[in-house]
């Protein structure tokens, strides 16, 4: 096989989690979990299920992406502690991206048909102008309440519009707003009827999922970030009730 920079991508925030593995930006293996409470037993195995798919030794590993939330509690803690333990073992450095982020940009990333998510909404299309259109991010944190941010790409850049915060649907739709906003994720298709009675078009999944691939996209566009050690202290983004706040459009690139 051809050398090149190896990346290992995964994301258990949400209850569909992703893995990918790709070459100089080529994803040689992908997977994806579509139960939360398998990720704990199923995330290392499938790694290793695709990393021999992809055939890739574990040695040949340059690096990991992993998402750091917010989410699921118990999905981003998996998620980081696997991620830390193969960062620990293979002695190579980690990347911690937000799932937000991920979930923006892995719009128009074409799952496996047999894969079946079960939350598709029935007629939806992807508007021809949604690439460059603003995309909030809401992830279902249960309730009412979400897990936020929105994004912008153009340009080759992504742009953090409002940054990731937990809220109510009802604090999201009355703070300020992008223009041309389009809204995606679990949180968004959970109360889709709300958001379109206020005016607003939600896509279709996998947009709005932390998929692997937009992890990679991602990392792609904020590839000048320098990596963090194994053993360095950073903790993943629980975004707890507390964290809550009325969010400001902000038009500058992430930090």
């Amino acid at each position: 096989m051809t050398s090149g920079q190896v990346l290992l991508a995964f994301d258990t925030s949400t209850p569909v989690g992703s893995v990918a593995v790709s070459r100089e930006g080529e994803i040689l293996a992908r997977g994806v979990l579509l139960h939360s409470g398998e990720h704990a037993a199923r995330l290392v195995p499938m790694i290793s299920e695709l990393l021999e798919e992809a055939g890739v030794p574990r040695g040949q590993i340059s690096g990991v992406l992993v998402g750091r939330g917010p989410g699921s509690f118990t999905g981003v803690r998996i998620a980081a502690a696997t991620a830390r333990g193969l960062g620990t073992a293979l002695g190579i450095p980690l990347w911690p991206r937000s799932s937000l982020a991920a979930g923006a940009a892995s719009l128009g990333v074409v799952l496996p048909e047999s894969v079946g998510l079960g939350m598709k909404m029935d007629g939806a299309r992807l508007p021809r102008e949604a690439e460059v259109r603003p995309r909030y991010v809401l992830f279902d944190a249960r309730g009412n309440r979400v897990y936020a941010a929105c994004y912008r790409f153009v340009s080759g850049r992504m742009e953090t519009l409002v940054e990731p915060h937990a809220a109510t649907v009802h604090e999201v739709l009355e703070g300020e707003l992008p223009d041309g906003t389009l809204f995606c994720g679990d949180g968004a298709l959970r109360h889709h009827a709300l958001l379109e009675s206020a005016g607003y078009s939600v896509l279709p999944l996998p947009a709005g999922l932390p998929m692997a691939e937009g992890l990679l996209r991602v990392h792609t566009l904020r590839g000048d970030e320098a990596p963090v050690t194994p053993t360095a202290r950073w903790e993943p983004e629980y975004l707890r009730g507390s964290s809550a706040r009325r969010p400001s459009v902000r038009g500058r690139s992430p930090g």
